[in-house]
């Protein structure tokens, strides 16, 4: 098959990666890609995953038998639905069904519809009615700006007089630009954080292994919020019965739910997960594979990726059987200097040689001249697998030292849950 993979980051990387080793496989284009794709397929830098009409004409010349969309921007433009009337086929969910995760109102109203548990919650457009609702809540709250916005637009205020001036810098201030049209004003919820990952044709769903990623930027889950500073997987805290648990009362209910109204999900739906003393609680949906948990849950998947996703387009996910590896995966995110701030960028980087259980997955890097760059906050995640967590633990970080950039920062306690007797 000659397969188009849209998208840049870490997660494309892995999903490029993972996608070489098919069978199916005869070319593999990625736009636009960055350093490490450019390594094993081809790049696709002089059109614009926005160009609709580009990518359209790209795949007609190419004879692409398969597009791959990435991250959730193209997903929400809707990008699917333009390739699928040309009768391309593609593995992602429509712009209706993205909704789960392009609106944030959209989401936690089809939570309410279906009974999917979530946070209690209020939406608004105005600054005096969100206001006026914060007078009245009794418990710590989350305010979401209800768009795209990378990742950053989750606040966690500590005061009232904080929780205010968010939702000033939002709503009037429009510091998330259109993606803060709306809020949601929710319960902060206690527990540990699980994201579960699961392919599904619109009717059948197959989990992935659970996976726990690292939001914040410095060890002991100190510091700012981050896009994710490292994951592992499978989470040892999310057991079989709360795998159950799960797909009972979370991924089948979402799944049939977009089905019944008339907006089908197909491909990958990610529920980030919080285990509760009440039990789970969903805390948001995303219409992708999840960046960094992609980069630990791939290098364990033994199935054939191109045979997964050809059979969740196909609608035939219940005959085929997915294995996975006994095994751990961890990664640990190698990001610039000033992350996830000011960045700086176009450092040079060195590498040295990795062991075979080992992998340098490029997100902000950028070919030069032959020489590799860095070109944004979350530059490498170096992942590593092993037989168990620890081990999986030792390999990555004594492979730290064989990539080497100026500025250079990353956690040293990615997994520190995992490891028994920790909290």
């Amino acid at each position: 098959m000659n397969i188009l993979l849209i998208g840049s980051g870490g997660r494309e990387h892995a999903i490029a990666w993972k996608i070489n080793q098919s069978s199916k496989l005869k070319q593999l284009y990625v736009l636009p890609g960055n350093a490490g794709t450019s390594e094993i397929a081809e790049t696709v830098n002089d059109i614009s995953a926005e160009d609709h009409q580009a990518v359209i004409k790209f795949c007609k010349e190419k004879m692409i038998d398969l597009v791959i969309v990435g991250p959730e921007v193209p997903l929400a433009a809707g990008i699917v639905d333009s390739l699928s009337a040309e009768g391309i086929r593609c593995f992602g969910p429509t712009q209706a069904a993205a909704q789960i995760e392009a609106s944030k109102v959209f989401s936690k109203n089809f939570m309410a519809r279906h009974n999917i548990p979530t946070a209690r919650y209020a939406t608004f457009t105005k600054l005096d009615d969100a206001l006026g609702y914060l007078d009245k809540v009794d418990h710590p709250i989350v305010i979401k700006a209800s768009g795209l916005a990378a990742g950053k637009g989750v606040i966690l205020p500590e005061t009232t007089e904080e929780a205010e001036s968010t939702l000033k810098s939002i709503l009037i201030e429009k510091s998330f630009g259109d993606a803060g049209t709306e809020v949601v004003i929710e319960e902060r919820l206690e527990g540990q954080e699980v994201s579960l990952m699961a392919f599904t044709d619109g009717t059948s769903i197959v989990p992935m292994l659970p996976a726990q990623d690292h939001k914040r930027l410095l060890d002991g889950d100190r510091g700012p919020n981050t896009g994710g500073m490292g994951a592992y997987a499978p989470a040892p805290i999310f057991t079989k019965d709360l795998m159950n648990e799960a797909l009972k009362s979370v991924l089948k209910p979402a799944i049939d739910g977009m089905r019944t109204e008339g907006n089908p999900f197909v491909g990958v739906l990610y529920a980030g997960l919080i285990l509760t003393g009440n039990g789970i609680s969903v805390l948001e949906f995303n219409g992708r594979f999840g960046d960094p948990e992609t980069q630990v849950v791939l290098p364990l998947l033994e199935t054939d990726l191109v045979e997964i996703l050809n059979a969740c387009i196909d609608g035939n996910l219940k005959d085929l059987d997915i294995a996975w590896k006994n095994e751990s995966a961890v990664c640990v995110v190698l990001a610039s200097k000033g992350y996830p701030e000011k960045v700086e960028v176009n450092k040079l980087v060195t590498f040295g040689n990795l062991p075979d259980n080992v992998v340098c997955f490029h997100a902000g890097t950028a070919n030069v001249n032959k020489r590799v760059l860095t070109c944004g906050g979350r530059v490498f995640g170096l992942t590593a697998w092993a037989g168990d967590i620890q081990s999986a633990i030792n390999a990555v970080y004594s492979n730290t030292k064989n990539v080497s950039f100026d500025g250079m920062q990353y956690r040293t306690d990615i997994a520190h849950r995992a490891l028994k007797g920790s909290k």
